[in-house]
């Protein structure tokens, strides 16, 4: 008989699963279940949350994990660097991607789409971001980084002394992941060449990626954020700097004070004045 997981524990469950991929985790080790646990909800006692929790992960729930512990990261190669561009024709150049995309249908993303979301912010930005892909805000609007999440990275942004308007902000995909799932390999990677592209074109002095799937698909590789943070990576002629994702910081502000950490090192880079802060 098929189980059917009560919805606050599924989303209890998925907001779990969110956090250990926002930290890079995404190979998990699973107890057996006894089958007694998953025939029904009325045979698990509410006083067994642990029992509880098993059983959701022996469900539908558990196929997350699943998906994405077999996920290879990078497929292609990236391309070689492009020649740089001059300021003044950075605009156009970014336009000219933007063209060339067009009312893409290249990977299954597009089925659900409803705006594809490019960029946002200057092209002569010296600061670039690069995240996961669209919320429902942003293929509502066609921006990125509008909803909650983009609220905490205007913030993070101010902190720094910059305003979003002097920044340039892109995702791995420029379509949203049905319930904003993270992008299957397929996808990442057929989309990932025109954020490279975009890239070459700003040639900002800094880069952030924010969170482990932005991490993953800019240095090519599968790492824990712990291993790739606190540090300067070289990619594409520029510095890259690693970070949390602002969603996932809504998920634990704990890790506010680590964030502000990474940004500290994209100030210096810049040399930009670092403010004293309580």
């Amino acid at each position: 008989m098929a189980h059917t997981v009560d919805p606050t524990i599924r989303e209890a469950l998925e907001a779990r699963l969110r956090f250990y991929r926002d930290l890079g985790l995404t190979e998990y080790y699973r107890r057996p279940v006894d089958p007694a646990l998953v025939s029904g909800p009325e045979k698990i006692p509410a006083s067994e949350p642990d029992a509880l929790a098993e059983a959701a992960f022996a469900t539908e729930a558990i196929q997350e994990t699943q998906d994405i512990s077999t996920r290879k990261p990078i497929a292609t190669p990236p391309p070689t660097v492009a020649p740089s561009v001059a300021a003044a024709d950075r605009a156009e150049a970014l336009h000219i991607i933007r063209e060339e995309i067009g009312d893409c249908t290249r990977c299954a993303l597009h089925k659900g789409r409803n705006k594809l979301v490019f960029a946002d912010g200057d092209p002569n930005a010296r600061l670039m971001f690069v995240g996961e892909g669209p919320g429902a805000d942003e293929d509502a609007q066609g921006l990125p980084f509008v909803g909650r999440a983009g609220q905490l990275l205007n913030n993070m942004i101010a902190a720094m002394g910059l305003k979003r308007e002097e920044v340039y902000i892109a995702n791995v995909v420029k379509c949203r992941p049905p319930g904003n799932r993270t992008p299957e390999p397929e996808e990442a990677n057929t989309c990932s060449p025109f954020l490279f592209r975009q890239i070459d074109v700003v040639r900002p002095e800094v880069l952030v990626a924010l969170g482990a799937t932005a991490a993953t698909y800019l240095l090519g590789q599968r790492q824990p954020l712990a291993g790739l943070r606190g540090r300067v990576h070289r990619f594409r002629e520029t510095k890259l700097i690693v970070t949390y994702h602002p969603a996932f910081l809504l998920r634990d502000p704990r890790q506010k004070k680590e964030a502000w950490a990474d940004l500290q090192i994209a100030m210096r880079e810049l040399g930009l004045k670092v403010p004293k802060r309580d």
